[in-house]
């Protein structure tokens, strides 16, 4: 099966992070990033979409992506 998960967060060094901890459990980049005004909080915040093949699994909704 192959999963999808949209990272989100504010421009910062702790989104950088997040995308690397999620390369480093064998994700990978899916598209280009993105990045746009949060107007309500008047920052930057930025997206990066990651997929992943999981062999041997069958999808659910309930299942915790970011724990696969």
């Amino acid at each position: 099966m192959k999963l999808y998960r949209m990272l989100t967060g504010p421009d910062d060094a702790g989104f950088c992070h997040k995308v690397s901890l999620a390369l480093s459990k064998g994700w990978e980049l899916h598209g280009s990033p993105t990045y746009a005004f949060d107007a309500e909080t008047k920052t930057m915040r930025c997206g990066q979409a990651v997929t992943k093949q999981v062999p041997g699994k069958d999808y659910h909704p309930d299942m915790k992506l970011g724990e696969q």
